[in-house]
């Protein structure tokens, strides 16, 4: 849509994108709402520019807590839903009436769905950061090997070359 509708404000709000280097297949948003609810490419990108990490990082944790208190009332654990639950199994809450039981539950449930999806969201973006050092790591150290492996086979390349060369 951006290379498309690129003069489009909607559009544009949304987001603008560039081509990676592998070619078109792959594009990073580089600007507007897709920006700051995309991670961050890189450990260097969040050293660079906080406010995408930060944005992202609310984005997840508040998405999560909200599909979760959302996902408790359309998959029958709201508090009126257990309040049913308990009563059809003849179980009561000591000195609580049906309606002030779902009141007592409301209290509770969705504080704890809310934190569920909070933990979840919390530990998707640990995941994420995780896995972009350990991938930069790994190329790191595969730069690393591999500059000295080229050293070590050129300088081997060269004393066998000496050694038929005419002087």
């Amino acid at each position: 849509m951006s290379n498309k509708f690129g003069g489009n404000l909607l559009v544009s709000i949304l987001g603008t994108w560039e081509a990676a280097d592998g070619g078109p297949a792959r594009s990073y948003p580089t600007g507007g709402l897709c920006y700051y609810m995309s991670p961050p490419e890189t450990i260097g990108h969040v050293i660079e520019d906080p406010v995408h990490a930060v944005a992202y990082i609310a984005f997840m944790l508040g998405s999560c807590a909200y599909f979760s208190k959302t996902w408790i009332d359309v998959s029958g654990s709201s508090a009126k839903d257990v309040a049913k639950q308990l009563k059809d199994q003849q179980m009561v809450m000591r000195g609580h009436r049906e309606k002030s039981m779902v009141h007592e539950l409301n209290r509770y449930i969705p504080t704890a769905a809310a934190f569920g999806g909070l933990c979840i969201g919390a530990l998707s973006v640990l995941a994420d950061f995780l896995g972009k050092i350990l991938v930069e790591y790994i190329e790191l150290s595969l730069s690393f090997v591999l500059k000295n492996q080229l050293g070590l086979c050129l300088h081997c390349l060269a004393s066998f070359v000496s050694r038929f060369s005419v002087h």
